[in-house]
């Protein structure tokens, strides 16, 4: 194992919207209505997120819930363009199609600046074994049924890129395992992930999702 990340009792890893995998993939950009986007407000998206996001995402960002994505660490324009997706129901979700629907666009950045700016909790990887496979998935994809290489959209250590592709590092494994799942089923449809997780098999989703968790 390469270090940076800890795998199951050998150590300790830092953890992670659906985002999404996952938790979770950008659909729209939210803009200032009728000029330039403010510059967001941690503190504001703070307020926000202690009333509106705390029961699921705690306070922070970091659930303790591994049915809710943990959104600390979590770029905060990807973010920011979830919201906007899931206001818009371009990204269906009843849940937090509700939730989303009386932000406003800079209440949306406020959340997304509030949440990146949080540090990611730490936890304990289940299975080295199959973190050591997802590894290798992670870093060279499978040649032989054309899945690509995962770092290279979401990077060596599962960061992301801004407002793209989400940090999937240290989110928990059940939850980027069964967003994995939906995109290759199509019961969340998308142009990349759909094409990608449908040739995977079911043990590749796994020990990718074992791979990222440990990830940081």
């Amino acid at each position: 194992m390469r270090s940076g990340f800890r795998i199951g009792f050998l150590g300790r890893f830092a953890t992670g919207f659906a985002g999404i995998m996952t938790l979770v993939y950008a659909a729209a950009t939210p803009g200032a209505e009728g000029g330039a986007a403010a510059k967001a407000d941690p503190a504001a998206g703070r307020k926000i997120a202690s009333g509106v996001c705390v029961a699921c995402h705690g306070a922070d960002g970091n659930s303790t819930i591994p049915a809710n994505p943990i959104l600390a660490g979590q770029g905060a324009d990807y973010i920011a363009a979830q919201l906007a997706a899931f206001k818009a129901g371009t990204r269906p979700s009843p849940i937090m199609q509700g939730m989303a629907a009386p932000l406003s666009p800079d209440d949306m950045r406020n959340l997304g600046a509030w949440f990146e700016s949080q540090k990611h909790m730490t936890m304990v990887a289940r299975d080295k074994a199959l973190a050591l496979q997802g590894e290798q998935i992670w870093r060279g994809g499978v040649k032989a049924t054309g899945v690509p290489a995962c770092a290279g959209c979401h990077g060596a250590t599962g960061l992301g890129i801004p407002a793209q592709y989400p940090r999937i590092s240290g989110q928990y494994s059940d939850l980027t395992y069964g967003w994995l799942k939906a995109f290759a089923s199509n019961a969340r449809p998308h142009p990349v992930m759909s094409p990608i997780a449908s040739k995977m098999t079911d043990a590749q989703m796994k020990a990718v999702a074992e791979y990222a968790a440990g990830l940081r």
